[in-house]
């Protein structure tokens, strides 16, 4: 294995356990769920490492929060979320050239971000519920109630990213000369 790929595998794993650190810092929501600092992960991972390693480091970093904190039956619906989260990232990062300067290209594509979030965790919800026995109606409406934590999530995420993404990406790009995807 070459020096690029061990590095590869060392940044997706140090993403991975900053994604389940950042999971672990949380703030319970009177609906169960709770607000937390992973997503900001995952976004910078995504940012930094590209595509494909920084949501397979996201993916892995919720995973293994899931199973550690008893919710193990999620952590592959987390995976594959990472995965279609981190493509609608990747998918405006492109459209700034894998090179934002600006940080309003940093709100744009965590508002793009945050959309398939939400859009992720509402039908995710719904699913559940509607497999519980709920009709579809009952259980697109429940889920709804539980939005306002990704929400909150999703505003967090932004404001981390726009602060944390310029001074790593510029410490990365000094420690590792260009060689890593992103």
């Amino acid at each position: 294995m070459n020096d690029q790929k061990i590095q590869r595998v060392v940044l997706v794993a140090l993403f991975a356990a900053l994604t389940v650190i950042g999971t672990m810092i949380k703030i319970p929501l009177p609906t169960g769920a709770f607000v937390h600092l992973g997503n900001a992960v995952l976004l910078l991972a995504v940012l930094l490492l590209g595509y494909i390693n920084g949501s397979l480091a996201g993916g892995l970093g919720f995973a293994i929060f899931d199973v550690l904190n008893g919710y193990a039956a999620e952590a592959p619906y987390f995976i594959l979320e990472s995965f279609i989260v981190g493509a609608a990232a990747y998918g405006v990062f492109l459209l700034f050239k894998k090179k934002p300067h600006r940080v309003w290209q940093l709100v744009v594509i965590g508002l793009a971000t945050g959309f398939a979030k939400l859009a992720m965790t509402q039908i995710k919800n719904t699913v559940m519920l509607w497999y519980m026995g709920s009709a579809f109606s009952h259980a697109w409406a429940a889920a709804l109630v539980k939005l306002p934590a990704t929400v909150i999530n999703v505003t967090v995420t932004i404001v981390l990213v726009a602060i944390l993404y310029f001074p790593l990406k510029a410490a990365m790009d000094r420690t590792f000369r260009g060689r890593i995807n992103g």
